[in-house]
C-alpha cells in the first residue's frame, strides 16, 4: 500500500517537468509557424 502510494507520487512528480516542456516546445512551434504564415503574407 505505501508503496503504490510513493510510486504515484513520485510518478506525478517527475511528470510536472515533461508537462512544461512540452508547453514550451508546443509555444515556441506555434510561434514558428506564425512567423512562416506572416512571411508567406507579406510576399
Amino acid at each position: 500500500m505505501i508503496a503504490s502510494l510513493l510510486y504515484n507520487v513520485t510518478r506525478r512528480l517527475l511528470s510536472v517537468p515533461t508537462v512544461l516542456l512540452r508547453r514550451e516546445t508546443s509555444k515556441d512551434a506555434e510561434l514558428l509557424v506564425l512567423r512562416h504564415e506572416n512571411a508567406v503574407l507579406r510576399r
